[in-house]
């Protein structure tokens, strides 16, 4: 047991569930900038590579398809 707490009490962070042991401002702070850089990458544009990718796969998808549907007749 550490010598700067007492026995039974909780260490920072660990206490009751959904408490974090951080202040509330600071928690405030950091849920505000974390969702305003979340919501900077869900508005920033999908790189062309990841569309041309994503048009390849969506191909190959459409010839396996019809690869299957002409095998069930």
């Amino acid at each position: 047991m550490s010598k700067n707490r007492k026995r039974g009490e909780e260490p920072a962070g660990q206490g009751a569930p959904g408490s974090s042991g951080l202040d509330p401002q600071i928690r405030d702070y950091v849920a505000r900038s974390l969702q305003a850089h979340y919501e900077s990458i869900v508005r920033a544009p999908v790189p062309d590579r990841f569309l041309t990718l994503l048009a390849e796969l969506e191909e190959q998808e459409k010839k396996a398809g019809e690869g299957k549907d002409d095998e069930r007749r």
